[in-house]
């Protein structure tokens, strides 16, 4: 595939998927306005605790198979056969439905000492068995989403996207305006049935051939399936138990009102790098999957995602650094400003996140699950090692810098990995993109924590619009001056030149 059409099918994939999560963001805007004013910290910190709680149940339970199943189907599809296609999807639904009553006993089973980790007691514990339903919902449903990334469905992904968020948004609303903290059980029930209500919809227009599958078949078909799922499983397990760890920690030393601070940062943090994290699993990764075995189009495709990535990304987080404490005023409410420094350091984790997460699906790719699991658990055991450090002597800031100094180091560990796995190394195009994006990550930064409010503002404001003018004019010599978004940017005064038309 020429090179300008290469960056230019990875940017309509970046595209349609940020429209999607770009809408998705303005609906939950008043999602989250209105959850804020109505919990307050407490109450999402509530939701964050059991939220984090069903993850990790999930993740034991789910055997990673809306990830592993992904590559199956991508592999069946790209080798064009309609039947290998439909026995990956039909073992698929099969597993996801066993996987999600699995999920569901063990949350009615582990309801209180779960209960009591988080809380200190056992008043949560009906609650949290009740939520068990929620897994065997989010099971079917993420079954369902599997199948069209693995069709590499991107339009149907983003319109489910779309309209789960839509409708979640209504029911989440009125529920909490009706029965406020009361509420919070059963918002997460009626937002995991639409969800997958939602899909689907668009699912049952996917056309499947019709195929029989003796005992035999069937454990053939679910074999490679669960090998790598396990592997992917293990790995999401310890993130959801780093995620569970560190708000408990925060729980227990600072109070609730401090894991719902955390909560609300998080969640801001990763608004504008979003859609291009969401991208790189849609797209991206069947289509490295495609070509792994062949090093150097892999070795291309990582490249030519991450220069991408970094462009689509970059000015959103510069944003983000100006004016973080306006963000979770408008966001939020003034009862959550505390976060604002902590969504900071967040940023800077995020940005490292975008680089490198390319690399990170090359083990995937690679079926090389022993390398993922040991990479994952090494990073993993060093950000909660942070925690462990940091959140003693730092408070609720303290498990920002946490990961912030973990994805730093990912970055570096991940292209040692990837250089041992597939001879990877970054182009020169591509070092020179990551350099100058984190000098401006950098100087953004130093705006932010040095200057006073009003300079600070300016200087940062003024450095997300440089770094949004760099990154449309460095995307304009990737996609070619006959690309419709470098031809329609053109015909905005003053912006031909700025392109190098």
């Amino acid at each position: 595939m020429p090179r300008h059409e290469s960056y230019g099918q990875i940017l309509r994939s970046s595209a349609l998927m940020g429209g999607a999560q770009g809408i998705n963001y303005l609906i939950g805007l008043l999602r989250v306005k209105a959850v804020a004013l109505l919990l307050g910290p407490a109450g999402v910190g509530v939701v964050g605790l059991y939220n984090a709680a069903m993850n990790l149940l999930g993740a034991v339970t789910g055997l990673g198979l809306q990830r592993s199943a992904v590559r199956a189907i991508a592999i069946a599809q790209g080798q064009d056969d309609p039947v290998a296609v439909a026995r990956a999807i039909r073992m698929l639904r099969r597993l996801c439905w066993a996987t999600g009553f699995l999920g569901w006993m063990a949350s009615a089973a582990l309801a209180i000492p779960l209960s009591r980790m988080m809380f200190q007691s056992d008043a949560h514990a009906w609650a949290l068995a009740l939520l068990g339903s929620t897994l065997l919902l989010g099971a079917v449903n993420g079954g369902q989403l599997a199948l069209l990334r693995g069709l590499r469905r991107i339009g149907d992904i983003a319109r489910v996207q779309v309209a789960a968020a839509f409708l979640n948004t209504l029911a989440t609303i009125a529920l909490y305006a009706w029965l406020r903290e009361r509420g919070i059980v059963p918002v997460l029930l009626v937002t995991a049935a639409l969800s997958l209500a939602t899909s689907w919809w668009f699912v049952r227009k996917v056309e499947v051939s019709e195929v029989a599958m003796s005992w035999g078949q069937a454990i053939e078909e679910a074999k490679p399936m669960v090998t790598l799922g396990i592997a992917l499983m293990a790995s999401t397990v310890l993130s959801t138990l780093l995620e569970l760890y560190t708000r408990s920690v925060l729980n227990a030393r600072l109070g609730l009102d401090a894991v719902g601070l955390y909560q609300a940062a998080w969640s801001l943090s990763g608004m504008f790098a979003g859609f291009v994290l969401s991208a790189m699993g849609t797209d991206f990764y069947p289509r490295l999957a495609a070509v792994i075995h062949d090093r150097a189009a892999a070795v291309r495709e990582i490249n030519q995602q991450t220069e991408i990535g970094l462009l689509l990304a970059l000015p959103g987080l510069l944003a983000t650094l100006a004016l973080a404490k306006w963000i979770v005023w408008a966001l939020y409410s003034a009862r959550f400003l505390p976060a604002a420094d902590v969504l900071v350091w967040l940023v800077l984790g995020v940005f490292g996140r975008v680089v490198s997460w390319p690399l990170g699906y090359v083990q995937v790719a690679l079926n090389a699950g022993r390398w993922y699991v040991a990479t994952e658990f090494a990073f993993i055991a060093l950000q909660a090692a942070l925690v462990v450090l940091l959140v003693p002597h730092h408070g609720l800031l303290g498990a920002a810098y946490a990961f912030f100094a973990c994805y730093a180091a990912y970055f570096f560990g991940m292209q040692w990995v990837a250089g041992r796995l597939i001879g990877f190394r970054y182009s020169p195009a591509c070092w020179q993109l990551i350099l100058t994006a984190s000098a401006m990550i950098a100087c953004a930064m130093l705006a932010n924590r040095i200057l006073p409010q009003w300079p600070g503002l300016a200087v940062g404001l003024a450095i997300a619009l440089g770094g949004g003018f760099w990154s449309l004019r460095a995307l304009g010599h990737r996609l070619g001056p006959g690309h419709r978004l470098i031809r329609l940017a053109s015909r905005v005064p003053g912006l031909a030149r700025l392109l190098g038309g």
